[in-house]
């Protein structure tokens, strides 16, 4: 693992170009461009807000604030794993013809994806600001969350995005596993509605304990839960160690598949 991670750390100009490339296309020829970074999760907000508090009637104070620190991370792991499992097939040019560690190009996604959700926060700050929701210090684990979050959305891809050159299904499986998975994770309901029975089955979710992380420091002003989090850390570490030797046991069917 740790010479995989070195080699990519040697290519890491390459990978801020990737990055880069990926921003810039994003919203290339749109008249808004970039502001549709701040326009697509205020229109989600309304959304579930319009739906799950006015219709659905959810009682919940500061809702629209809850919605956005859960749905922000969320788009960021459902809109980087769908784009890194298809990450090796887009590049299949580089991958036959330049020689390059192909686990680049998940993590470009990934990364992409993770820069554009950083780069939304400050919608969240303002709306935490306009409903008068106290932030603190525990926002200096904001990072230490996000770092996780990396590693196990980063894993995944790697495991997804071998399989998909060979088995191309997944392209249209893993969308409609992520839609079922959202569902399962409280983004659009807080923790306390989920029946004791099914409580078990939160505690399974990873993603369901990032996501309540947090809607800890950014909406409940309250300390995540630390063993949760090293929990995850742990589990994102091992899933890393794996995925990489799977990524390695897989990458010569690339040029083949591709």
């Amino acid at each position: 693992m740790i010479e995989r991670l070195t080699q990519l750390f040697k290519y890491r100009a390459l990978i801020q170009i990737l990055i880069q490339r990926e921003l810039k296309a994003r919203y290339r020829g749109t008249i808004l461009g970039f502001l549709w970074s701040f326009v697509n999760p205020l229109v989600l907000m309304v959304i579930y807000v319009l739906v799950f508090s006015i219709y659905m009637r959810i009682d919940m104070q500061n809702y629209p604030v809850f919605i956005l620190c859960s749905t922000l991370p969320w788009t960021w792991f459902s809109s980087g794993l769908n784009e890194a499992t298809n990450s090796i097939i887009i590049n299949g040019g580089l991958v036959k013809k330049i020689y390059l560690p192909s686990e680049i190009f998940p993590f470009v996604y990934i990364g992409s994806n993770m820069i554009h959700y950083l780069l939304t926060i400050p919608i969240l700050f303002l709306f935490l600001i306009l409903f008068q929701v106290k932030v603190s210090w525990l926002l200096l684990f904001f990072p230490l969350i996000v770092c996780i979050q990396f590693i196990f959305a980063y894993s995944l891809s790697l495991i997804l995005s071998s399989l998909a050159v060979q088995f191309r299904d997944l392209l249209h499986v893993v969308p409609n596993l992520l839609m079922i998975w959202f569902f399962l994770t409280p983004v659009f309901y807080p923790i306390a509605m989920v029946p004791g029975k099914y409580l078990p089955l939160v505690d399974f979710n990873p993603m369901a304990r990032l996501i309540m992380a947090y809607q800890d420091i950014f909406f409940y002003n309250r300390l995540p839960s630390i063993p949760s989090l090293s929990i995850m850390a742990g589990l994102s570490s091992l899933l890393l160690l794996i995925a990489l030797s799977f990524f390695e046991a897989r990458k010569d069917l690339f040029a083949e598949e591709v």
